[in-house]
């Protein structure tokens, strides 16, 4: 077991509505070791979602890098970094974020579209993916036809579709009823155990703070374990 995740000093600030820099990050250090569930944690408005955002390329920081499986993902151009992602990384928000005129399927079947994948390969993998998350029954309803617990476990069978090395979940559970939220975290679990796959989570729940092989507390725009 190595670390699939290394960040070093990263650093970010953002203007407020008075014009005044609010300095976020002031020099995050940060490693995640392979197949671990590891947990951010940290006061509203600590900069755990801006830490994740910057983690995953989605955002860049102002200073500081970050190497994932090796790579230095902010040393890619804008187009390498989209492509790494998709191949490399996973994503499940508070909000699912479904594509509402596609099925469960066809939104699990898109981002391997996207790799290259053969729509015949991508269906028969959306359907394996709908399968270990409990939803085969589900697979040609909207997002709109799903409930809220539904809804998620389809996001996360999508995280998975091109195979990740590491899955970011911002609030996974969130937005989702104590019953729901219990059946998520049991699953991501399951998920860590069946895929192989490595999961770093911000999340207030504590009961998914519990689940975390590490918990990593953002306070006055540092780290503290």
């Amino acid at each position: 077991m190595g670390k699939i995740l290394e960040a070093v000093n990263i650093t970010k600030s953002f203007m407020n509505t008075k014009g005044k820099t609010l300095e976020v990050l002031k020099g995050i250090d940060l490693s995640v070791e392979e197949n671990n569930i590891e947990v951010i944690i940290g006061a509203s408005g600590a900069g755990k979602s801006t830490l994740l955002y910057l983690l995953s390329g989605l955002d860049k920081p102002d200073q500081g890098n970050v190497k994932i499986k090796g790579t230095d993902i902010f040393k890619l151009n804008d187009e390498k970094i989209s492509k790494f992602r998709n191949d490399h990384i996973g994503f499940v928000f508070q909000f699912h974020h479904l594509l509402p005129e596609f099925t469960a399927a066809e939104n699990i079947a898109l981002p391997q579209m996207v790799k290259g994948i053969s729509l015949k390969k991508a269906t028969k993998k959306s359907e394996e993916l709908l399968e270990a998350v409990g939803l085969s029954d589900r697979k040609d309803h909207k997002p709109a036809e799903l409930s809220g617990g539904e809804q998620q476990r389809v996001a996360v069978a999508r995280a998975l579709a091109n195979d990740p090395d590491i899955i970011f979940a911002d609030e996974p559970s969130g937005n989702l009823d104590s019953k729901n939220s219990e059946s998520l975290h049991q699953l991501i679990v399951d998920i860590k155990d069946k895929f192989g796959v490595t999961f770093l989570i911000v999340t207030h729940n504590p009961d998914l703070v519990k689940l975390g092989n590490v918990v990593h507390e953002i306070k006055d725009g540092k780290i503290f374990k």
